[in-house]
């Protein structure tokens, strides 16, 4: 199924559901960038737009082997929470896609993520790029300001190795964010220092936690 195709059902599966309750807007960076993992987690979940976070915060593969973003002392260059480590020496921002949650998706995600042991939930600002049809022309586009809610790891915040399974998820993850418009320089620049490229599999029984 192509990066459009699964947008466009993504969209069409929450519709309903949205015109009667509130969403909470949520900032996907790590495997949840995979539109058919996020479809299969959260069926009530509606894709919205690709979105930017900036300023001192930077992507990893912290020690559990999953995606974090980490707050960086941009003086320094240590995180915020453990004095003296070593960050990575990547851009200080982080790109990602925004989906709706309704209530029960939102429940559903925090058991995914680990809620509140492996993550903890809070709400940040970002650049946010609405969806079109297809790809978004950031350059071209003036971005809107939204807060969002996202899922940190605030213990674990050193760089470490991608567990097997999260290198297969986040390849089909890294091909539907640069399908929808994340830059595929910051790509390359940052997740490619840990996610080794191989061949992506849409396979059901892949969409594991984190």
């Amino acid at each position: 199924m192509s990066g459009t195709t699964t947008v466009a059902a993504s969209k069409d599966a929450g519709a309903a559901a949205l015109a009667q309750h509130q969403p909470t807007l949520y900032f996907a960076y790590g495997s949840n960038l995979w539109l058919a993992q996020m479809a299969s987690r959260c069926p009530t979940s509606t894709y919205m737009g690709i979105a930017r976070l900036r300023g001192n915060w930077r992507w990893i593969i912290n020690g559990r082997g999953y995606a974090n973003i980490v707050q960086v002392d941009v003086a320094t260059g240590s995180s915020v929470n453990v004095p003296g480590s070593q960050a990575s020496h990547t851009r200080p921002e982080v790109f990602g896609m925004v989906y709706t949650l309704l209530e029960q998706d939102e429940a559903r995600l925090d058991v995914n993520e680990g809620v509140p042991l492996a993550y903890t939930k809070e709400y940040v600002e970002v650049d946010f790029w609405p969806a079109t049809n297809g790809w978004i022309d950031i350059e071209s586009v003036q971005p809107q300001q939204k807060q969002v809610l996202v899922y940190i790891d605030r213990l674990r915040v050193t760089e470490a190795s991608p567990k097997q399974e999260y290198i297969t998820r986040m390849n089909a993850a890294v091909k539907d964010a640069v399908d929808c418009g994340v830059p595929i320089a910051w790509v390359n620049e940052v997740v490619r220092k840990f996610i080794p490229t191989t061949r992506s599999s849409t396979s059901k029984g892949l969409f594991g936690h984190a």
